[in-house]
């Protein structure tokens, strides 16, 4: 396994990043306890979840099922970075989401008790509050931060706009601020190429794409549907509105004798600003296959190939849509 440090800290973590969205709701607890085994044996060092995963309002049904595989011991939690979010509803009441400071701290101490540990290693804020002012938030992450239940803050689904608001009051505050994005990336979705990227890459954040497979259309959705194979309602959606491209994009990859899943998670890793794509497996064998892709290199020509069927949003903003 590769590691990089998380954008402009010192930690390093490994290139793929286990997502747990699945455990619970998709996979029972033996097999996700069997997915997390492996992700260590092959160097993964790095899990992401939420307190919201698990659907089953306010209960945190993965966190909790990710903190009894840490208290199996074997130095499971020393051995993992971890990460956990925080925003989306947690309760019906008025004060059990989003991101004031009573939110913030009430939410956290929740995710340690169900994750059985004493610390978060990268708290992430799960979406933009814009009721919310900076100061109030920050505030409420020094103290956890000053109290050792968290060491580094990141944000998701976040603009470009909010990363350097975020970023700028934190510098006023002479506190370490975002350290990294979670966002929606992949050869389908590519618009965080405007302004959240180039936000990144100034303010020194890492990169942690999420739905690599763009819920797994990238992985070879037209072959599965000539064979019969049936994808969920979201996935039949994007089929039938991006047929010919993604129909482009397989042969392009029978060409290469490559499996498309492998090529579009080794496009991202092949994207500067990347540190490591957010993979979710429902079983070992789609873990085995991320892992596979991770040292999977596209040549020049593959990538610009790539690029001619999901061009994105022609680069940088605002030379993306000015002159």
């Amino acid at each position: 396994m590769d590691y990089t440090r998380l954008g402009r800290t010192g930690l390093r973590v490994s290139r793929l990043c286990l997502g747990t969205m699945n455990f619970g709701p998709e996979t029972d607890e033996p097999s996700s306890q069997r997915i997390m085994d492996h992700a260590r044996e092959l160097g993964i060092n790095f899990f992401d979840t939420a307190n919201v995963y698990g659907e089953k309002l306010g209960e945190g049904v993965t966190e909790q099922i990710v903190g009894r595989w840490f208290a199996l011991g074997g130095a499971r939690r020393d051995n993992t970075v971890l990460a956990t979010k925080v925003y989306c509803p947690m309760g019906t009441g008025p004060n059990q989401s989003r991101l004031s400071a009573l939110h913030i701290v009430r939410a956290c101490e929740a995710s340690l008790r169900r994750l059985q540990t004493d610390r978060i290693d990268l708290y992430q804020l799960h979406h933009v509050d814009r009721d919310a002012p900076w100061d109030e938030t920050w505030q409420a992450m020094e103290t956890l931060v000053a109290q050792g239940k968290v060491i580094y803050v990141g944000s998701s689904n976040f603009a470009g706009w909010h990363i350097a608001q975020a970023n700028e009051a934190a510098r006023r505050r002479h506190f370490l601020g975002l350290c990294s994005e979670q966002s929606l990336y992949n050869l389908m979705d590519r618009m965080i190429e405007l302004e959240v990227i180039p936000a990144c890459q100034s303010y020194g954040l890492g990169l942690l794409p999420y739905s690599p497979l763009n819920g797994g259309v990238l992985g070879g959705a037209v072959a599965k549907a000539r064979q019969g194979r049936r994808a969920n309602q979201d996935a039949q959606t994007l089929l039938a509105r991006h047929h010919d491209k993604l129909a482009a994009y397989e042969d392009l990859c029978a060409e290469h004798g490559l499996p498309p899943g492998d090529v579009a998670l080794a496009w991202l890793l092949a994207q500067p600003a990347v540190t490591a794509p957010i993979v979710g497996p429902r079983d070992l064998a789609q873990l085995d296959r991320a892992e596979a892709a991770r040292g999977l290199a596209l040549g020049p020509e593959l990538l610009q190939r790539l690029d001619a069927i999901f061009p994105g949003p022609g680069g940088a903003a605002p030379e993306a849509y000015a002159w």
